[in-house]
C-alpha cells in the first residue's frame, strides 16, 4: 500500500491547525519528504474541494470545517479511481483444488473486509484525528507551534 492517504491526511491536520502560513515547503519539511511530492498530493486535495490556495498568495486552507470533513473524503482523494485494497494473487494452477477456487472464496471476503474499512473511514472526520492527537500527547500538542 502506498502512503499518499496519511501523507494527506497529514497535510490537512497541518493546514488546519498550524498558525503559520503552510506552503509545499514547510510541509515536505514538515512530512520529511520533497516540495514536489507534496504539491502532487495537495492537486489531488484541491481537485476534491477539501483545500484551496491563491495564486501569488503562499499557503493553504481548508474549504470546509474539520468536522465536516470524514476521512474516507480524504482517501478517494488520494485515490480517485476505485482500488481494490485486497487482490487475489492470479496465474493460479488451474489443475489444483485450491486454484480452482481460491479467487471465488477469497473475493466476498477482500469485499467485506474493504467495505468495512471504507465505512470506518467515512464515520470518523479530521476534526477526530486532530482530537486523538491532542489526547494522544497530553494535550501538548495544542500548546505547541506547528
Amino acid at each position: 500500500m502506498d502512503i499518499k492517504f496519511s501523507v494527506a491526511l497529514h497535510i490537512m491536520v497541518m493546514i488546519s491547525e498550524s498558525t503559520e502560513v503552510q506552503n509545499s515547503d514547510t510541509l515536505a519539511h514538515s512530512v520529511n519528504t520533497n516540495p514536489s511530492y507534496i504539491r502532487k498530493i495537495t492537486a489531488l486535495l484541491k481537485k476534491a474541494d477539501l483545500i484551496e490556495s491563491t495564486q501569488g498568495k503562499s499557503g493553504m486552507s481548508l474549504l470546509r470545517n474539520k468536522s465536516d470533513i470524514n476521512l474516507l473524503e480524504i482517501y478517494q482523494a488520494v485515490h480517485p479511481t476505485e482500488v481494490k485494497l485486497l487482490n487475489v494473487h492470479s496465474d493460479v494452477n488451474p489443475d489444483c483444488p485450491v486454484g480452482q477456487n481460491i479467487e471465488a472464496v477469497l473475493n466476498p471476503i477482500f469485499t467485506d473486509a474493504e467495505q468495512q474499512l471504507f465505512q470506518s473511514l467515512k464515520a470518523r472526520t479530521l476534526k477526530d484525528v486532530i482530537k486523538q492527537m491532542r489526547e494522544n500527547h497530553n494535550e501538548s500538542y495544542s500548546n505547541q507551534a506547528i
